[in-house]
């Protein structure tokens, strides 16, 4: 018998066969939180201007996935080391999204562009999401990851659930802070290089 856990399901590992299941079908929502998180990314491949809802939507989109999906942490065996890895995975994506992002000022405003590099690691890391639940909705996928649960001493279900969301709600948050503050260091740079050069004994 393979080791067998249901993501959505009460926490902890039971003995199933193989050939059930390890998540339920994705519901029309999840497919939409994720094709909804590449698009935003394939929008900004055109320069825009950097506003309040180039930030608030996509922090929208990730924050009602953790609270639909994040009803509680596990601490129990390695559990917490997956959802730290997951988080640490979210950081380093959305450091090097942030910065692979172009940001310049141009007539007082901060404008941003998604490089190709940029939009191609966000459709990879976002995608890997995808890819992972669809994978272990097959009894293969199922089968192997139940196995490395248990030879890893990942003990619930919800683990595997927080570490996927954390490393999406890392990377959307890391990302966006980032362009946030190369947009106001450019800002500053762009004030400082119109400010009139003061002269000695000059009034002002």
């Amino acid at each position: 018998m393979d080791a067998y856990f249901h993501l959505r399901s009460t926490p902890g590992l039971t003995e199933r066969g193989a050939r059930e299941r390890m998540l339920d079908a994705m519901t029309t929502t999840d497919w939409i939180i994720d094709i909804a998180l590449v698009l935003i990314v394939f929008r900004q491949m055109r320069e825009e201007r950097l506003t309040a809802r180039t930030i608030l939507l996509p922090l929208a989109i990730i924050g009602w996935a953790a609270s639909t999906y994040l009803h509680d942490i596990p601490t129990a065996g390695n559990d917490l080391v997956l959802a730290a890895a997951g988080a640490g995975a979210g950081v380093l994506f959305g450091l090097f999204g942030g910065f692979l992002t172009r940001v310049r000022v141009a007539e007082g405003h901060v404008r941003i562009r998604a490089s190709l590099g940029a939009a191609a690691l966000w459709v990879i890391s976002m995608g890997f999401r995808l890819a992972f639940a669809v994978w272990t909705s097959h009894a293969s996928g199922a089968a192997h990851v139940g196995r490395f649960s248990v030879h890893h001493d990942i003990t619930s279900s919800q683990a595997w659930v927080v570490a996927l969301i954390l490393m999406a709600f890392g990377e959307v948050v890391v990302r966006l802070g980032t362009i946030v503050v190369r947009g106001q260091l450019a800002m500053a740079r762009a004030g400082r290089e119109k400010a009139p050069v003061r002269r000695e004994g000059a009034y002002v």
